[in-house]
C-alpha cells in the first residue's frame, strides 16, 4: 500500500476539515465533514437558491510532497452525484486551486485513481488559462467540493486518500 496522506480510520481526522460553503456569497447550501466509524462523511444539501449550488470542505493545510507521485487514490462511497477533489498550491492565486472531477457510483465501495493530468487550474468555477501546471510537490491543501448545478441531498463516504 502506497503511503495514505488522510485515513479517517484515524480518529481525530474528520477534526481537520472545515466547511465552505456559498452562503460566502450569498447561497444557502450546507455541507460538511464528521467521522463515522472510521469513514469521513462529506453530507449536505446543495440549493441554487441566491446564486448557490456549491458545497465544499477543506483539509487543514500541511504540506504534502508527492512529486515522486504519479496523481492520488481514494477508497470512496458515494451517491451517484458528480464530486471534485482539489488540490491547493502556492503556485495560484488566493482561493483558486488545481481540480479533478470524479462520479462515484451510488453506495458502493470503489478506488477512484486520479492522475495528475486529471487536474486543471479553477477559480470561482472558471478554468485558469496560462497558469503552470501542478507541481506535486507543493501541495498545501486538499479539499472536496459538490458543485454539480442540482439540488438535494448528497453524501460522499471516504475512507483514505492515498498516493497514486
Amino acid at each position: 500500500m502506497t503511503a495514505r496522506l488522510v485515513d479517517f480510520q484515524d480518529a481525530c481526522e474528520a477534526s481537520r476539515w472545515r466547511a465552505i460553503n456559498d452562503a460566502v456569497m450569498g447561497g444557502v447550501s450546507r455541507g460538511g465533514l464528521h467521522g463515522e466509524d472510521g469513514v469521513g462523511v462529506f453530507a449536505g444539501e446543495t440549493s441554487l437558491e441566491n446564486n448557490g449550488g456549491f458545497a465544499s470542505v477543506r483539509r487543514d493545510p500541511e504540506a504534502m510532497d508527492l512529486g515522486q507521485a504519479s496523481g492520488v487514490v481514494l477508497r470512496v462511497r458515494g451517491d451517484g452525484r458528480e464530486y471534485q477533489l482539489r488540490l491547493y498550491t502556492d503556485q495560484l492565486p488566493r482561493g483558486a486551486a488545481y481540480r479533478a472531477i470524479f462520479r462515484p457510483k451510488g453506495d458502493e465501495w470503489q478506488r477512484v485513481e486520479l492522475p495528475w493530468h486529471a487536474f486543471e487550474a479553477m477559480f470561482r468555477g472558471r478554468r485558469l488559462p496560462e497558469v503552470p501546471a501542478l507541481d506535486a510537490s507543493r501541495i498545501r491543501q486538499v479539499g472536496l467540493m459538490i458543485v454539480d448545478r442540482q439540488t438535494g441531498p448528497f453524501r460522499l463516504e471516504v475512507v483514505w486518500l492515498a498516493e497514486l
